[in-house]
């Protein structure tokens, strides 16, 4: 006689199946979860950092605008007293007239006054949190000013000053302001090339606005100076305030640019000002 066949009920299997499903939808949706945990704290983790750094860049600003506060308040004191003195200098020179020794001591001391107004003048151009008054003007005019004003010291360092710019090329910026980035970074670029050498100035257009160059073939710059090279205080001269470069970064960030350096690819060092496009409306030159 045949055993009876197991009968199994069909309602059971749906539930087990049921559970199943449930239980393979609750582990799939729990590996979510830890997955988005995971990337929530990644995130999380990420800002903090990021936060930081911020908090510390903000409490370094604000420590730069308190030091501006007491350094301009300094500079001026200091401009006030060598006014005077500078007078006094020049008087005593012509009684010392004939005599050369006294002379030469008293150029020495002169040299050191003028050392300190090179000084004040940094100081006061770093602190200085003017508007830019902004017109646009002929680029390569602003820069033939500049070769004019520094040809002797060209020509006794041997220098040869190349300008690849366009005549009809113009930018929209403060020009008092932009002449003086543009002074600082040559003359930096002479101080590397005391034997001699080419120093470029050329522009090109790019979808910002106007790329200004200004490329030397000195010794170019290490690595541990390149991250360095655009803080205030921070030189590597004997006599240096190392001002001359913070000042240009202040410049470029007041007309809403950039400056940048880098290393050229035939040596020496490239720096690098930006400035925005002119906008509609404001095209009119001025000399």
């Amino acid at each position: 006689m045949s055993q009876p066949l197991i009968s199994v009920d069909p309602a059971s299997l749906d539930a087990s199946a049921d559970l199943q499903t449930i239980l393979a939808a609750w582990h799939t949706a729990t590996l979510r979860l830890e997955q988005t945990h995971d990337a929530l704290r990644d995130e999380v983790q990420q800002l903090t950092a990021e936060l930081e750094v911020k908090n510390r860049e903000l409490a370094r600003k604000n420590r730069l605008a308190d030091l501006g506060q007491m350094a301009s308040h300094v500079a001026h004191e200091v401009r006030n007293n060598l006014v005077p003195v500078t007078l006094y200098l020049s008087m005593l020179r012509r009684r010392l007239s004939g005599d050369a020794e006294s002379l030469d001591m008293l150029e020495k001391v002169s040299a050191g006054f003028r050392a300190m107004d090179v000084m004040v003048n940094d100081l006061l151009h770093f602190t200085s949190d003017r508007d830019p008054q902004l017109a646009c003007f002929s680029l390569r005019k602003l820069l033939a000013d500049v070769e004019t004003s520094l040809a002797p010291q060209f020509a006794a360092q041997k220098i040869r000053f190349e300008l690849k710019v366009l005549p009809q090329q113009t930018v929209r910026a403060d020009r008092e302001m932009l002449r003086r980035a543009v002074l600082n970074l040559v003359l930096n670029a002479l101080d590397v090339m005391p034997q001699g050498g080419t120093l470029t100035v050329s522009s090109t257009l790019s979808i910002g606005g106007t790329e200004l160059h200004i490329a030397d073939n000195g010794p170019g710059l290490s690595a541990d100076v390149l991250p360095r090279i655009f803080e205030p205080f921070f030189t590597t001269k004997q006599s240096g305030t190392g001002l001359g470069l913070a000042i240009v970064s202040r410049i470029a960030e007041a007309h809403g640019g950039t400056v940048t350096a880098a290393n050229g690819p035939r040596g020496g060092a490239v720096f690098t000002l930006r400035f925005p496009h002119p906008s509609a409306g404001s095209s009119q030159e001025a000399a």
